[in-house]
């Protein structure tokens, strides 16, 4: 353990390092500011200033800027970028991000003027289940740079310092949960002179992610008064962002808009399940012209919003949702309507919930990245988008955040880590994301730098397991099969289950990166695992937890011998008949449960699985009308009653991977789509399937269709790869072309 730690601190110091003679070129002469005024109790967002002049024409002009809380930048009054919530949500202690920005096209000749407004952010608003505020750090400061190169090949710098200016803005408060208050109307005090701090640079590292930005807008569909007699507008889809409007009024005319999700059996505006989110925007008005707003630095999960203060005119309303500006990698369709209905809900739950980091959800006072909901999602994100940067950088962060015992924090970034819950650490099934996540990042993206940035994170993560074991037996205090709607699965079980998965991750990954010691010492302590786990399985195959989840997990991850698989799956079979084809599944079953069926001769049971639309199952939210993955199975009930829990909460939509896998058939045995495997499964009554996935090398698309007991593929690959191709019923062959049609046969 000790030469662990040592590597560990070498790696750790050598990566500061590096990214520390990185900051220089840029940060050593600018200064932290902060305000030099009292802040009253509602926190007005700062607004710092500093003009400057241009000399001459202007050859290029970068701006350098970071700051804690999140921030907007306007240069003579115009918005810089298009990007929200920067410098975004990482362990600000060690990891503070900064962006980058060209500021030439906003630039004009003579005097200019720069405003940097900042937000609570997560830095020091109330944020986190305790409701606390100043999570790490009270002020609101800024670190900003312009760079500028004249066409004469003159250069000058301006750097916040002593120089600038601050006061308040419009902005009266702006908090995540809470939302937003402006006063269009607000007239602001005289600039006062800032103060100069002595915060850390050492902090400070490149953004690598994409930011997060405006995306799809959504028009109302309904106006109406509720039974309450409140005006509610729907928009027709569940997403995390926010309302603009327009409205017309005399000054000082307040119009509010409440946030919500769903509404409850009657029919009304339901708030119930926000736990502490106000999730309310407010608007002054300034009078006169028409106005226009929406908010700056706050977000809502909601698919109705309510509104007091104004008459809604539906045309001047828009919904506006908010998400990372990642690439979309893939699209999935069938001929089953309620399918393609789940295909939409998982994607509008991955775009609500990877808002700079995975969130769990987006609407209550949470929205925090579970490590659990991250690795159950994480291979369909791949499908849906490219997810390659943005988990580099949340990887990173929870490297950043592992304990010295190699314990790993529930949530990443982990803003419980100064308080008592910050203890609740290393629990199977969510500590393992620090093994699963980097591996199956280099599988699907063939870049063996995460391997390398992670590898001793996710070997501090199995020593933690090692060093709390007894006798190679691992009884942690976990979560277990979170929400499952059947019997509870016996923790110690999955414990043990996960804590050979991640070894054996650990030993895929020395392999690659040329371990050997680790590999072989990793392979004799797998074997120890295993060989322990069989003390919960029965000569007959029957585990000690009867329960599908167990079986689950103990064939995904191969923890029996040969000859005790297929009484495993039988069992499993048997459990499935006995729900009448139902799943009993929670967050650490579910991602695995078809593989355990299709891989193991009963893709016919995963099918009916599928397809059920009653509780429980994928497609029963879809019947109920939801335009997202909702947290609970039953989260409205048959009767229309509703539950305070989440409506956008991807994990269980981690059947998309299943649906890209086995029933369209895109696959891969080499890492980064070296090497294609195209092989559909049929079944279920569908008539076609069709999927598109941008791998690394280019476009894959498969796509079959039934007539009568025909099947008819058309495969593309991209150019300079190979691909297997099994056609049903007719065994496989190897293709090197880019295009292929074949026909098979089913039964």
């Amino acid at each position: 353990m000790f030469t662990f730690l040592k590597h560990l601190f070498l790696f750790l110091f050598t990566s500061i390092s590096l990214v520390k003679a990185q900051q220089l070129s840029w940060s050593e002469k600018a200064q932290w500011i902060s305000t030099s005024f009292r802040e009253d109790s509602t926190r007005p967002s700062p607004v710092f200033t500093k003009q400057f002049t241009i000399t001459g024409k202007v050859q290029n002009a970068d701006v350098y800027i970071t700051a804690h809380g999140v921030y907007m930048v306007t240069i003579n009054g115009k918005r810089v970028g298009d990007a929200y919530f920067a410098p975004g949500w990482t362990n600000y202690d060690k990891r503070l991000q900064y962006q980058q920005y060209n500021l030439k096209p906003y630039l004009k000749p003579g005097n200019n003027q720069v405003e940097v407004t900042i937000g609570e952010g997560w830095y020091r608003g109330q944020f986190g289940g305790l409701m606390l505020s100043d999570n790490y750090g009270k002020e609101a400061s800024l670190l900003f740079q312009i760079n500028l190169q004249y066409a004469n090949g003159a250069k000058s710098v301006m750097v916040s310092d002593s120089t600038w200016l601050c006061r308040t803005g419009k902005i009266r408060h702006s908090d995540i949960y809470g939302g937003e208050c402006y006063d269009a109307g607000y007239q602001p005090g005289n600039w006062q002179p800032v103060q100069v701090k002595a915060f850390t640079k050492q902090n400070l590292v490149p953004t690598i992610n994409e930011p997060v930005t405006k995306q799809e807008t959504f028009a109302p569909v309904r106006v109406w008064l509720t039974p309450k007699k409140e005006q509610v507008i729907d928009f027709g889809q569940n997403l995390a962002g926010w309302v603009q409007f327009t409205v017309t009024g005399k000054k000082g005319d307040t119009i509010q808009v409440e946030h919500a999700e769903v509404l409850d059996k009657e029919g009304n505006f339901y708030t119930g399940n926000l736990r502490e989110a106000k999730a309310t925007d407010t608007y002054i008005l300034k009078g006169g012209k028409p106005e226009t707003f929406e908010p700056h630095f706050t977000w809502h999960g909601f698919r109705y919003v309510k509104v007091t203060g104004a008459t809604v005119k539906p045309h001047q309303w828009k919904a506006i949702a908010l998400y990372s500006n990642m690439q979309p990698a893939g699209e999935f369709s069938c001929s089953d309507t309620f399918i393609n209905r789940l295909q939409h809900n998982i994607l509008w739950s991955l775009k609500g919930n990877f808002l700079d980091i995975p969130t769990d959800c987006p609407q209550r006072s949470e929205r925090f990245g579970w490590t659990g909901d991250a690795h159950a999602f994480f291979r369909s994100a791949t499908f849906n988008y490219n997810v390659k940067d943005f988990f580099a950088k949340w990887l990173a962060d929870l490297a950043s955040e592992q304990r010295p015992d190699g314990s790993v924090p529930n949530i990443i970034p982990n803003i419980y880590k100064n308080i008592a819950q910050a203890s609740k650490t290393g629990r199977a099934g969510w500590g393992d994301a620090a093994v699963i996540i980097p591996w199956t990042h280099y599988w699907i993206y063939g870049d063996t730098s995460i391997l390398q940035a992670q590898y001793p994170s996710m070997k501090a993560w199995v020593e933690y397991i090692n060093s709390v074991s007894k006798d190679y037996l691992w009884t942690g205090n976990g979560y277990g099969d979170w929400l499952a709607p059947g019997d509870s699965t016996s923790l110690p079980y999955i414990d043990q289950c996960f804590w050979a998965y991640s070894t054996q991750l650990l030993i895929h990954t020395a392999n690659v990166l040329g371990k050997v010691e680790d590999s072989l010492h990793y392979t004799s302590l797998l074997n120890n695992i295993k060989t322990t786990f069989r003390k919960y399985i029965q000569p007959d195959g029957k585990a000690i937890t009867h329960t599908q989840t167990a079986y689950v997990l103990a064939l995904q991850f191969n923890m029996l011998p040969d000859s005790m698989q297929p009484k495993a799956i039988n069992h499993l079979v048997t459990l499935i008949k006995e729900n009448n084809y139902h799943l009993s599944t929670g967050f650490l079953g579910t991602p695995y449960l078809l593989f355990a069926l299709s891989n193991n001769g009963h893709t016919d049971i995963a099918y009916k699985l599928l397809m059920q639309d009653t509780y429980p199952s994928w497609l029963y939210p879809v019947k109920m009308g939801a335009t997202t993955i909702w947290e609970k199975w039953d989260a409205i009930k048959p009767d229309s009653s509703v539950q305070a829990t989440s409506y956008n909460h991807y994990a269980y939509g981690a059947v998309a991977e299943w649906l890209y896998r086995i029933v369209a058939g895109i696959d891969l045995s080499a890492e980064g789509y070296r090497h294609i495997i195209i092989r559909p499964q049929p079944g279920g009554g569908l008539t076609w399937a069709k999927a598109v996935y941008q791998s690394p090398y280019g476009k894959i698309v498969s796509q079959w269709q039934r007539v009568g007991k025909k099947i008819k593929m058309q495969v593309e690959i991209p150019a300079n790869t190979q691909a297997t191709i099994y056609i049903p019923g007719k065994g496989s062959q190897v293709i090197q072309q880019r295009y292929f049609s074949g026909e098979g046969e089913v039964e």
